[in-house]
């Protein structure tokens, strides 16, 4: 079986025809992290502390179970 060694799972939304990030997991800063968006394009990073593989799987199920939440906390102009 294979490693993990990059990843990104993100989420985005339509708004006036452009995509819109929502949420994005990935490890792009060489450590495994959340990034959550407002419809201002401001960002709040989290770090997963997770192996790349674990943070993938939980990117692939967190966002599965929680994207209308997601999208609605968006849409409506709620930042964490």
């Amino acid at each position: 079986m294979g490693q993990v060694s990059q990843f990104i799972v993100q989420l985005e939304v339509k708004v006036e025809n452009q995509w819109e990030p929502v949420v994005r997991y990935d490890c792009a800063h060489d450590f495994s992290h959340r990034d959550r968006y407002n419809w201002k394009g401001e960002q709040l990073k989290e770090h997963l502390n997770l192996p790349y593989a674990e943070a993938l799987t939980l990117a692939d199920e967190d966002i599965d179970e929680h994207w209308e939440i997601y999208m609605f906390e968006f849409l409506k102009g709620v930042y964490p």
